[in-house]
Parts: structure tokens; sequence; C-alpha cells
């Protein structure tokens, strides 16, 4: 009956999540606050969902496989030139923030233990919200993108040391274990240097040959990734440490391997149900009793997390170089509270250190400030474009130095002008040879790194099956994208998206029964590989004039 109960309590929120996106849609809402206002509505307002211990397994496996992700985007090369001061104003912001929540707290009246709680709660931004929205506006890779994620990391080391500190309490009384607190850090950092190191070495000694293997079927790949990310969460919590670490660190190993962009792509739809499921679960879990009495306290540290909090950043990145833009940008970013706040104020309520009041302030807070940072990371550019044009941003620090301001990165961005193959069959590798040979500028896709092995030019591993594969590749940039698949539907689909951008299609027919469906989309030219051959085929390309 409990796995019956389960299932009704998953399919209410789905449906009931499904139908609100759908609204949501409509007044271009996020998705991340249509799931909280849908979990508010199916929970304390209409009592249809309770949290029980299936949904929150759903939840934390959503933030495992969140951080998984976090950690396949981190690649040395990609946080290298930003980890420096991501390090730097990660720690003065955890500490400037820290004081000054403390400092409200006391000027609001609360105790001196609840204004201890309140400034490490309301200190932390949230990994899963920052992530979701930079991957939905497609800026992940760029200059504030990688600082913000690298302050977040910054931050969950932190929160790992609190909820280490917290663990040490005594349940019955509230009283500082000395012993348990040391030991309890000394396994926890212990660990975490373990499982880095391990981490790093199996990314480098043992993880590239099977994965290598693995990578020529991408369902195998998929299950080896997972296999490898809940070993490692596993591991986590062997050492009390947070599945996050554990997941991220999988992720990060992986991230060094040339197949981390194709797994990033087929984790992420998985991903997308578990977190959806993650914040739906977060709103049922509000109570909403007592909402009345703590109206004031919530509305000033809201205020203070989406307006002072990014000012911190502001003025810790201007101090660091970092011009206007790329410092308004991480601030506007980061302001909200993270979802480690509600872990922290359920494990020191279990404690018997806060009450009930300082668990309600601290989870409005967090509801608040995550539904309206959302806008503000949606729409950050405008709202930067209000601010300098209102001449809020005017100060001489933030002027930074030109080679460090405002670059974004996009995938893609140095091709120009150049012929995309698809499928390294046979017929494909000898396009790309003899194209590379004429001087032009190839860029292969396939999804078996074997195949790409030994080929002049530019690789890139992945599905055209992805939106994402052919962004990735400057699709819409290329003057000449030719198919050697044998795959009629996928044909098709690169038939559409070529015209949808106006680049010239070529594409292998080996089948005359799919010739309509590629004239009906005006494909610019079909290959017929078993009476052209390939010299007729190029002698074709230069009357179109694509060849040089």
């Amino acid at each position: 009956m409990a796995g019956i109960e389960f299932l009704q309590s998953l399919g209410i929120i789905a449906i009931c999540a499904a139908v609100m996106v759908m609204a949501g849609r409509m007044l271009r809402m996020p998705a991340i606050v249509v799931y909280l206002l849908c979990g508010i509505l199916v929970g304390p307002v209409l009592g249809w969902v309770g949290v029980e211990q299936g949904l929150n397994l759903v939840s934390e496996t959503g933030i495992a496989l969140l951080l998984f992700l976090v950690g396949l985007e981190l690649s040395i090369g990609k946080v290298r030139d930003v980890g420096k001061v991501a390090l730097i104003a990660g720690f003065m912001q955890v500490v400037l923030t820290a004081g000054l929540v403390f400092l409200l707290a006391k000027v609001l009246g609360f105790g001196l233990v609840p204004s201890l709680f309140l400034g490490a709660a309301l200190t932390f931004s949230s990994t899963v919200v920052v992530v979701k929205l930079l991957e939905v506006k497609g800026e992940f890779d760029s200059l504030y993108g990688r600082i913000g994620l690298g302050v977040l990391l910054v931050q969950d080391v932190v929160v790992i040391v609190l909820l280490t500190f917290l663990a040490g309490f005594s349940g019955d009384a509230g009283q500082l274990d000395l012993v348990a607190v040391g030991k309890g850090l000394l396994k926890a950092f212990g660990g975490m240097v373990v499982l880095l190191v391990a981490a790093m070495i199996a990314s480098k000694y043992i993880l590239p040959k099977p994965f290598k293997w693995a990578a020529r079927s991408p369902d195998v790949l998929l299950i080896w990734a997972l296999s490898w990310c809940f070993l490692m969460v596993l591991c986590a919590h062997f050492f009390h440490l947070s599945v996050e670490v554990g997941a991220f660190l999988a992720g990060m190993s992986l991230a060094q391997l040339p197949y981390n962009e194709d797994l990033r792509r087929r984790v992420h739809p998985l991903m997308n149900f578990f977190i959806a499921v993650f914040f739906v679960t977060l709103g049922i879990r509000m109570d909403m009793t007592g909402v009345g009495e703590n109206l004031g306290a919530v509305t000033a540290f809201s205020a203070f997390v989406l307006i002072i909090k990014p000012l911190i950043f502001l003025g810790i990145l201007g101090w660091l170089g970092y011009g206007r833009k790329t410092a308004f940008l991480t601030g506007a970013t980061l302001a909200q509270t993270s979802e480690f706040s509600f872990i922290l104020a359920g494990l020191a309520m279990s404690k018997g250190l806060i009450g009930g009041e300082i668990l309600l302030v601290s989870a409005l807070v967090g509801v608040v400030t995550i539904a309206i940072s959302s806008y503000m990371i949606i729409y950050n550019h405008g709202l930067y474009a209000w601010a300098l044009k209102a001449g809020l941003l005017r100060w001489k620090f933030l002027d930074g130095k030109p080679e460090i301001t405002d670059r974004i990165v996009h995938a893609g961005e140095n091709l120009q002008g150049h012929i995309i193959v698809v499928g390294m069959n046979t017929l494909g590798r000898n396009l790309v040879g003899r194209l590379v040979d004429k001087g032009e500028d190839v860029l292969a896709i396939d999804t078996d790194p074997v195949k790409l092995e030994g080929l002049p030019g530019r690789k890139l591993l992945g599905s055209v099956g992805y939106l994402s594969v052919l962004q990735e590749a400057g699709f819409s940039r290329a003057k000449l994208i030719v198919s050697a698949l044998q795959i009629e539907e996928m044909n098709d689909l690169l038939a559409y998206r070529a015209k949808s951008v106006g680049v010239p299609c070529a594409i292998h027919v080996v089948d005359f029964s799919v010739v309509d469906n590629l004239l009906d989309l005006e494909t610019d030219y079909l290959i017929v590989s078993k009476v052209d051959g390939v010299k007729a085929q190029l002698a074709k390309l230069r009357e179109m004039e694509v060849l040089k």
C-alpha cells in the first residue's frame, strides 16, 4: 500500500506540475517558481500530498544528478581562469553576509543562537536554481556564470563544515560535544581529500579505457556514468559527507574525459524530472501557520538577500578588478538563499537549537528569494541595462580591466564558414579527408569516438538529434551541412534544421523511398553514393560554389 500511495503522490505532482507549467509559460514565469507554487498548492493549501520517504528519495536523487551535471561541466580548463577569484569572493561574501544578517537579526529582536543560525542559513545561494536557470539561458559558460559556479562550490565546502559542526551537538540538551565535532570534522575533511585524490587518479589512469569502450554505445555510456556517480555517492556517505559532494566529484572526474559534453546532454533530461519533484516537495514542506506574526522579519531578510547580497558581490568583484557588467550579473545570479538552508534548519531544530519560528522564517525567505531571483536571472541583462541607464553603477572601481571584463564564451564561437560532416562511416570519413585536402575548415560529428580517431580537422562527439550538439557545432554559421548517415529520421531532422537557419544541406540517400520527404524539406542536394561517387559529389559541390 505504501508503494501505491507513493505512486499516487508522484502522479498528482507530475500532473499538477505539467498543468501549472503550461499556465506559467503564458505568464513567462520561470519553471522553478511554478514548481514551488505547485508544491504549496497540493500540500499546505489543498492537502492532497504529504512529504514521505519516497518523495524525499526522488528529490535527493535530483540534487545528486544536478551536482553530477555541474561536475561534468567542470573540466580543469573551464575554471582555471576563475578559480582564484571564486575562492576569494566566496569566502569574503560568506563572512560579510553572515555578519550583517546576524546584526540584522539582533536588531529585529532575535536571540543569540537564532541570530547565529539565521546568519549562517541566509548566507548561501542555491546551486540548484543557478545551474538550472543558467542552463536554460545558455550562459553556463559565460564569465559571470563560471564565477558564480566557483563561488557556489566554495559555499558548499562551508556548508559541509556547518553540517559536520551541527552533527556534534547532543540531540537531548543541545550541548556541544567537542570530541564528536573534532572527530566529525577530521573524518569529513579527510574523506573529502581522499575522494578528491581518488577521483582525479581515476580520471587520469582508470576511467579513460573502459569509458572509451563504453562510448561506442551511447546507452552503455550513460549507464556507466550513472553507476560511477552513485558509487562515488556511496563513498561520500561512508565518510559522512553529503550526497552532493560525491555526485559532484564523480562528475568532475568524468569531465576530464572527451565524452563529457555528450554525457551532459544525456543526463540533462533525466535531471529535469527529479529537480521538478525536488522543488514541488520543497513547496509541500511549507508550514503556513504563523506567517502573519513573522511577516516583518521575512520581508526584512528577503530584502537583504535580494538587494544587499548582490551589492556585496558587486563590491568584492569590483575590488578584484572585474567590470561592472560581470560584477552586476554575478550578484544578481546569486541573490537567493540555498536549499541547504532548509537542511540546516531541519538539523538545527532536531538538535533543539532553534524553534519552529526560525524554521518558518528561513523557509519563507528561501521561497520568496528563490521565486524573485529566478526572474532576476532570466532578465539579468535587461536589469543591468536599466541599472546602467539609471546611473546606479557609476562607481569608478567598477571600470575593471578590459581583458577580464564581460567576456562571454559560447560553444562553437570560433567556427564560421565551415563545413559540417555528420556520420563517420566510409563515405563520411572519405568526404572529410577530401574536403580537408581542398583547404576547407571541416567539423566531423559522430556518436562513436573511435570513428573520429585519426581524422583531420575538427571533431565533435555527440548526436545531431540534440539541438545543443548542432549549436555547439555552430551550424547556423556553417556554409554547408553534409550528412553521410543512413538513418532516415535523423536525416529528415537535420534537413529541417538546416533549412530553418538557411544553411545548404546535402543528405546521403540509401533508399529511394525517402527522397520525397527530403524534397519536401527542400534539401539542396541528395547524395546517391552508388551513382555519384565521392569525386562526382565534390564536383557538384564546387558547382554550387560551396567549395573553394
